[in-house]
């Protein structure tokens, strides 16, 4: 009497048997690369988070002087983040000219980035050429230009002159981001909304502006981090004033509060915050408009 085999069976004698590959040496180089351009990345900020929690008993108002010797955990330094009132000067300084500069250079930024994708005027070209190489030039070159500028007009060097150079060297990055989102930037979805009687300042509110907004947010967070870190070209340019770079710098030479990490710490954690929030919201945008287009579909 014939028996009939169990599918389990059928399909094991059937199925050809499975030969795992052998990993070769070159198939880790990628990985261990990887890892370690990730580890150069992060290390750094993962010490400056962990030494503003040290408990650094040599650090004080008369002896403002970090310890790499681990001396115990303590929030202190960051209930006395503002212990070191020109510290504290400078970064509001820093603060001040990296939101302003950042607003303006994104508003021009963006225009310029419409303008180049979407008409065709004489100069453009040239426009186009100038915002390479001011990405290209090295900021000592930026600088040095700048202050020649401000010295030939008599211009008084302090936060505006801080304000108008951040700005200059921020616009085009701003642009070269925003016009990428614009390139594939479908313009019938304009055209279907101005046949619904919509006019231009509405279409723009409404439809455009919307679509392009994360490359808006992304130049913006760029400028942002440009202008808060920038020394060299702040350097030449800021006279008198004293912002959160220059101040690091100038305490190199005696002694770094462990206020610094702290405030370090803060911008990285605000930097990383917004950009999980953006990431999460280009994300939910994502899957309402693909469940709209599913329920349009159905």
């Amino acid at each position: 009497m014939a028996t009939i085999a169990a599918p389990e069976r059928i399909e094991a004698l059937e199925a050809p048997a499975r030969r795992t590959p052998k990993r070769s040496w070159k198939n880790l180089i990628l990985p261990t690369y990887t890892k370690l351009v990730i580890a150069y990345l992060l290390v750094p900020i993962a010490v400056m988070i962990l030494y503003s929690f040290n408990a650094n008993t040599a650090a004080n108002a008369s002896a403002p002087k970090v310890s790499f010797r681990w001396q115990g955990f303590t929030f202190d330094w960051w209930r006395q983040w503002n212990g070191v009132p020109d510290l504290t000067s400078a970064l509001w300084n820093s603060l001040l000219i990296a939101v302003l500069s950042t607003i303006v250079a994104t508003i021009l930024g963006t225009m310029i980035a419409l303008a180049l994708v979407r008409y065709r005027f004489r100069g453009s070209g040239t426009l186009e050429v100038v915002m390479f190489l001011n990405i290209a030039a090295p900021e000592i070159v930026l600088g040095a230009a700048l202050l020649s500028f401000f010295v030939l007009i008599n211009f008084q060097q302090g936060l505006l002159s801080i304000f108008v150079a951040h700005v200059m060297f921020n616009i085009a990055f701003v642009a070269i981001v925003v016009r990428a989102r614009l390139s594939g930037f479908n313009r019938e979805i304009e055209e279907a909304a101005q046949d619904l009687y919509a006019d231009a300042v509405q279409t723009f509110i409404k439809v455009t502006l919307p679509l392009i907004w994360p490359g808006i947010l992304a130049g913006a967070l760029l400028a942002f981090a440009l202008s808060i870190d920038d020394f060299v070209t702040t350097n030449f340019v800021a006279g008198q004033t004293v912002t959160f770079p220059l101040w690091v710098y100038g305490a190199v030479k005696v002694g770094i509060p462990p206020q610094v990490f702290v405030m370090g710490t803060a911008i990285f954690l605000a930097g990383v915050v917004i950009a999980f929030a953006n990431v999460g919201s280009s994300r939910r945008k994502g899957r309402a408009m693909v469940q709209a287009e599913t329920e349009d579909s159905a």
